[in-house]
């Protein structure tokens, strides 16, 4: 994902540079050619785009690879990128027809040609890696090169989604001289065409620099990026910016910290940006659990949880309280949750529910959560979740945490009743809050099917190009999640980012299609 501009070092290299890279302005210029230091706690868990489904890994693909298409900064309807046009070429949506750039490079020379767009396609499917983005293009039937510059993708069945899909990072371009077809390339490096290369890449960091040969729809306003990782600790992260030592906090520091820093508690040359988010969290249910598995107790819970509570006790105002599965700021979101179940919570109904389904005594329930992975705050989420159904009276809720590894195994396995999951959406779209959920095969692993969900409103959404025309479809199956409640929707989140005083550019960084575009950075 894309877009970029140029930056200053010395009166000759400006020159060569203009000439290379797809514009000059006077903010760029400003620069002075200052590389700048971005701060995560997430993990990199690849550098192969076949392999990296996680947000760190996307962060450093959104930089390094170009994709087909891409999301315009603020926007959510994507754009041409490495393609000079895209379109669907029947009245279907199964047949998607682009067309490449003139000249296309990668970074280390190699000409991009559809060969390389079909080859990266292919691969990812072919290689199927547990931790990658297969998943996404379950729906190629095969993909064929007219000519060089020409990529046809044929569906197997109607995708109006398709176009956001091959603008994620899942559809990153890899050059297929240098990655293996069969098999994931784990040596760190990466060889893409987007706005920077990857110069190396170890636990501590990663290290990027403008790759003169790119050829996309932005232009860069630094000389280079150092990706710095603190693997969850906060604290780290906190001292490194506080010390200097990097400029911009990005998905790391807890909501604590980002509120005492909106209030100016802390240092004074240090700001707080805010932005859009669709990030999203549920408490999953495992219909196949004794007791989880009961409509009456997920209807309980719904009606017990205080997501105000929750928002202002644990997240100090930073995120928003979420009423349906698709999050607002998105065609079609609604507020099911909160039309079948109330504004605040409810003892009296609760235990009217409970009662009518023969249920007596105290619901005994285990609440199972992960330390880190869906944010710093999450135990504490749901020790604050387990507090409410306790003070109901009606149930014996307990919490249990475990290490994400020991976590997704045990939720693949069915081990648990009731559980957290955490959503960084694939692609603006509310499709990706309701497929991957909802429909077959759903990455939840709590066993629930509808069929009126699977069998007809996923296929005749997956058929409407026009987004908005799908909102009475999107509406009912949020009705639907709401009255069978498989999940609840807890919060929305926002993005922040804790700068440096001096840092431009982040407010271009952090909207709904979650691209942190690095090349939009510059120092006042």
């Amino acid at each position: 994902m894309n877009t970029r501009n140029l930056w200053s070092i010395l009166p000759v290299v400006m020159g060569v540079a203009c000439g290379l890279l797809t514009g000059c302005d006077d903010i760029g210029a400003l620069d002075g050619g200052t590389r700048m230091v971005v701060g995560t706690t997430d993990d990199v868990l690849a550098t192969d785009p076949a392999s990296g489904y996680d947000p760190g890994s996307w962060l450093l693909f959104d930089n390094v690879f170009q994709t087909l298409l891409s999301f315009p900064k603020g926007g959510t309807q994507p754009q041409p990128e490495a393609a000079d046009n895209c379109s669907f070429t029947d009245t279907r949506a199964q047949v998607y027809r682009c067309v490449l750039k003139d000249g296309l490079v990668f970074s280390n020379g190699d000409p991009l040609t559809s060969e390389d767009v079909k080859f990266s396609f292919d691969r990812v499917r072919r290689i199927d890696d547990a931790g990658g983005p297969a998943i996404m293009f379950t729906g190629i039937k095969n993909v064929e090169t007219p000519d060089e510059r020409t990529v046809v993708f044929r569906l197997k069945s109607p995708d109006a989604t398709f176009p956001s899909k091959i603008a994620s990072a899942a559809g990153s371009i890899v050059d297929h001289r240098r990655y293996p077809a069969n098999e994931l390339l784990t040596d760190g490096r990466a060889v893409g065409s987007g706005p920077y290369r990857l110069d190396s890449f170890t636990s501590g960091k990663a290290v990027l620099s403008v790759n003169e040969r790119y050829k996309g729809t932005g232009t860069m306003h630094n000389s280079g990026i150092t990706l710095r990782l603190f693997h969850g600790d906060q604290e780290a992260l906190k001292r490194a910016l506080l010390d200097h030592d990097v400029d911009i906090a990005y998905r790391g520091l807890d909501a604590r910290t980002v509120a005492d820093m909106q209030q100016h508690k802390t240092l004074k040359d240090i700001d707080v940006v805010d932005g859009d988010s669709a990030e999203i969290q549920h408490l999953v249910f495992n219909l196949d659990d004794p007791v989880a598995g009961k409509l009456a107790v997920r209807r309980a819970v719904a009606l017990l949880v205080d997501r105000e509570a929750l928002v202002e006790e644990v997240y100090h105002d930073t995120v928003l309280p979420l009423y349906s599965v698709v999050p607002s700021g998105l065609a079609g979101h609604n507020t099911a949750f909160f039309d079948a179940y109330g504004p605040r919570p409810s003892r009296d109904k609760a235990a009217r529910v409970l009662h009518l389904a023969g249920i007596t005594g105290k619901v005994r329930l285990t609440l199972w959560s992960t330390p880190a992975r869906y944010g710093p705050a999450t135990d504490q989420e749901v020790r604050t979740i387990a507090a409410q159904l306790n003070a109901s009276g009606l149930f014996d809720a307990d919490v249990r945490s475990v290490p994400f590894s020991q976590y997704e195994k045990d939720v693949a396995d069915g081990r648990y009743g009731v559980y957290v999951k955490g959503w960084v959406p694939d692609y603006p779209d509310p499709d990706n809050f309701i497929a991957p959920f909802f429909g077959t095969g759903n990455v939840l692993r709590n066993h629930y099917a509808n069929s009126t969900i699977t069998d007809v409103l996923i296929p005749r959404t997956a058929a409407q190009s026009d987004r908005a025309a799908d909102a009475p479809d999107f509406d009912r199956v949020q009705h639907i999640v709401a009255e069978d409640v498989p999940v609840l929707p807890l919060w929305q989140g926002k993005q922040y980012a804790i700068i440096r005083a001096d840092v431009r550019g982040v407010e271009y960084c952090l909207d709904a299609s979650t691209v942190f575009r690095f090349w939009e950075l510059w120092r006042r």
